[in-house]
């Protein structure tokens, strides 16, 4: 297990980003844990998920130009992991670009629905939170691909490592097989459940190995 996984799993905890109970879906299934990004909420909460998304990309050793947010959670993403990267590796990431896209055109000045580097012929990383049925990360493939640029992979806070309703592959194993590229998380359920173990009571670890059971790819 890597420390930055162990880091974020810890300041999750600490800032409530990442609860314990019972949590209703946009599924309808009733979930054990509940995961929301928006709780790291003060600059050195940013700074520990700038971190964890940076390294995460780091040991993935992916190679792109651009890594990109789509609006509006992937806003402050992109800018604080762009920055991160520089940070910690200038040599192989120091001139990465980064671009987020507008809800809503833009009809003067420069106009048009990108900020930032211009996609056109680059290779491009979207950086999210996470992946559930997978329509924002579908979304986010058709503008980059409206401006012709080429997405070389996905980087995610969480895989929930759950089948969708309509499928029996998760959300990451479905878009990573329909768009033929790698979906990075830098955690998964299997490591909330082994990393937080001793950390939260026995009770919260076994209803998620239960939910785990009910709702993990067969595959």
């Amino acid at each position: 297990m890597e420390s930055y996984q162990t880091d974020f799993l810890n300041t999750a905890l600490e800032s409530q980003a990442l609860k314990f109970g019972s949590f209703t879906l946009k599924s309808g299934r009733q979930s054990p844990y509940f995961f929301n990004l928006g709780y790291f909420s003060t600059g050195k909460l940013l700074s520990t998920l700038a971190s964890s998304y940076a390294k995460a990309i780091i040991k993935s050793e992916l190679k792109f130009d651009i890594l990109f947010g789509p609006a509006y959670k992937g806003i402050p993403l992109v800018a604080i992991t762009a920055a991160k990267l520089a940070e910690l590796d200038p040599e192989n990431y120091g001139d990465i670009g980064y671009a987020f896209n507008r809800k809503e055109k833009k009809d003067h000045g420069e106009g048009g629905s990108i900020v930032g580097a211009e996609l056109k012929g680059k290779k491009i990383l979207i950086i999210d939170d996470v992946i559930t049925a997978g329509t924002a990360i579908n979304e986010a493939f058709q503008i980059i691909q409206g401006e012709n640029g080429i997405v070389a992979g996905c980087i995610i806070a969480l895989d929930r490592q759950e089948t969708t309703a309509d499928s029996d592959k998760s959300a990451t194993q479905a878009v990573s097989e329909k768009y033929d590229v790698p979906v990075i998380a830098i955690v998964t359920l299997n490591d909330i459940i082994n990393i937080l173990q001793g950390k939260i009571a026995p009770e919260e670890i076994k209803s998620m190995e239960a939910y785990r059971a009910n709702y993990s790819p067969k595959n």
